[in-house]
């Protein structure tokens, strides 16, 4: 029957049966279901005769308290230097056992009492022997360019009037009315005397046209102002990081399958060649 041991215990007693490549959990955030954070990855249970890690230790508790469950390696996803499992629900991680570790644990029991939590839960999970293997997927992350646009006041137009005084010159024909004098001569008696009548007078208007200039208001113009949309091209030059894969091939004589990532042909592992995190 394989017992486990704490991954801190074996890195002092045991460190050639690690190697050097080898993921220690201890210290990350853990997440359960729809991203809800449960607790810290407080270390790891590993198989004392292969060291692959079997079991994470998540301390559950809240502020002032602790609590620390076994949960299935397997359930786990790396991701961002953070563990999530993301079938694991903080209803069932609360009906979990405490952790002990002063108690001798083998991976046959162990794996007997998490069916039993895990069957009964608000969420039952159903375990296969999959669910105590190290996860063994690790996500290859890059940056990408995100653009997004506001819109500014880039300018302001305003259109107003103002009052430009000039000289203007009209020419206009009046007409007037001059007196004009007819003496005719002529030769008749008469029986009127001299002096008769000394004050008789002839009166006669004379009439002549006047200008009266007047100004009038005309509409010459009218402006409207509209906006018209234009586009234009801007140029941005940034620098986005990306993730590559390294592959060590520590005592592996034989690798199958390629992997194709941006045109460049990369190795990838035999699947059946132990693997240890």
């Amino acid at each position: 029957m394989a017992s486990l041991m704490r991954l801190r215990d074996i890195q002092d007693t045991h460190v050639d049966l690690l190697g050097n490549d080898y993921f220690d959990p201890t210290g990350k955030t853990a997440y359960g279901a729809n991203g809800e954070k449960i607790g810290s990855i407080q270390g790891a249970l590993v198989d004392d005769t292969t060291g692959r890690i079997r079991y994470f230790i998540v301390d559950v508790g809240g502020w002032f308290s602790s609590k620390e469950v076994l949960v299935p390696a397997g359930l786990a996803r790396i991701q961002d230097d953070n563990v999530y499992f993301d079938s694991l629900s903080r209803d069932t991680v609360e009906t979990m056992d405490n952790y002990d570790p002063d108690y001798n644990y083998s991976i046959e029991e162990q794996s007997v009492r998490d069916r039993h939590v895990f069957d009964r839960a608000a969420t039952p999970v159903k375990l296969t022997d999959n669910d105590y293997q190290s996860p063994n997927t690790l996500q290859l992350l890059e940056e990408r360019l995100s653009v997004n646009k506001d819109k500014i006041v880039a300018g302001l137009l305003k259109v107003g009037k103002h009052v430009v005084s000039e000289p203007r010159t009209v020419n206009v024909e009046l007409t007037e009315e001059q007196a004009h004098i007819q003496r005719t001569p002529v030769n008749k008696p008469t029986d009127r005397s001299i002096g008769d009548n000394d004050n008789a007078t002839i009166e006669v208007e004379l009439e002549a046209e006047r200008a009266n200039v007047n100004k009038q208001t005309y509409v010459t113009e009218e402006v409207n102002v509209d906006k018209v949309a234009q586009t234009r091209t801007e140029t941005f030059n940034e620098t986005v990081r990306r993730e590559e894969l390294d592959v060590q091939k520590d005592g592996v004589e034989r690798v199958t399958g390629v992997d194709t990532v941006d045109g460049n042909v990369a190795p990838a592992i035999d699947p059946n060649a132990p693997r240890k995190l």
